[in-house]
């Protein structure tokens, strides 16, 4: 059984997302555990996500308008450090980070770390495509 939506297709923040994300090139959008997930070949990024609690035990810390993302290594350290990043449930381990969004978000940020984490999944033809249209 398919897990529903957890998510407001108008939300805005999921809106602006969406945008930055299917600009990418060959970039599709699809339903993963119920939240908005974004891939060209693989994933590159997922609209909102949780937190296991310290202790390990209890229900997850939910974080529904934040992005999930892959951070390059070099980066990784610096936005460890910010105070809007979180370790998400599942993918933390396998090195994705999160950052909450809201009405003061940068866009221009979250155009970067999107644009980093496509290009750390994306197949070669995107990144091609990526890079003559930024030349």
């Amino acid at each position: 059984m398919p897990h529903p939506p957890k998510y407001d297709d108008d939300e805005p923040l999921l809106v602006r997302v969406r945008e930055l994300a299917m600009a990418l090139p060959l970039a599709g959008e699809r339903l993963s555990h119920g939240h908005p997930t974004f891939f060209c070949g693989k994933m590159f990024a997922v609209y909102g996500g949780t937190v296991k609690p310290e202790s390990g035990k209890g229900p997850h810390i939910q974080h529904p308008d934040s992005l999930i993302f892959w951070p390059d290594d070099e980066e990784k350290l610096a936005l460890v450090q910010d105070p809007r990043i979180f370790l998400p449930a599942y993918y933390g381990p396998w090195g994705w980070l999160g950052i909450d969004l809201d009405a003061n978000t940068d866009w221009t940020e979250i155009a970067e770390l999107l644009e980093v984490s496509f290009r750390l999944t994306a197949t070669k033809e995107a990144i091609a495509l990526l890079d003559a249209a930024t030349a």
